[in-house]
């Protein structure tokens, strides 16, 4: 029944009628068009919210690890000092056991002193010393008895020493 009501509510407009009331519902559609254009023409004048970049948490982050690198350099730097501060001389250490050499065995003397000679000989002068004290030593070593150090392989040697003190 409703349906039939619709259809002749329809039906009783005529031709003639329909543009007008095309008329009202396009009147309709143009007064809610210009009301809407109205409002964003009031409106244009409110710029949209614009992104400030905020580059803090990079500032905050860069810093830290600025301050992380300027500590481990300075940490690296006051170690690298302390450790060669604490390293031992070892020419200083050498020269120190070619003065504590034990003479009366002549044998074992011969080969302590060689060792520790030749690891001081450096410099041009201590090269050629060592060179002449060496034949010296030969004679008490690679035997299996030898006899007491003579003076003057004593005195080659000491001089050694002065001037591998003097040196260091």
């Amino acid at each position: 029944m409703l349906f039939y009501k619709k259809l002749s509510f329809y039906k009783s407009f005529t031709m003639q009628d329909m543009p007008k009331l095309f008329i009202i519902h396009y009147s309709l559609f143009t007064f809610a068009n210009a009301n809407e254009q109205n409002l964003t023409a009031q409106l244009r004048d409110i710029k949209p919210l614009l992104e400030i970049p905020d580059y803090s948490f990079y500032l905050y982050w860069g810093l830290i690890g600025f301050f992380a690198l300027l500590g481990f350099g300075i940490l690296f730097f006051v170690a690298k000092k302390f450790w060669e501060n604490r390293k031992v001389n070892l020419a200083k250490m050498y020269l120190e056991r070619l003065k504590q050499i034990d003479w009366e065995d002549s044998k074992h003397a011969a080969y302590e002193a060689t060792k520790y000679a030749r690891l001081l000989t450096t410099d041009e002068r201590r090269k050629e010393l060592f060179s002449q004290l060496e034949p010296m030593l030969e004679q008490y070593k690679y035997k299996k008895v030898v006899n007491e150090v003579d003076q003057q392989t004593l005195n080659q040697f000491h001089l050694f020493v002065r001037i591998a003190d003097e040196s260091i």
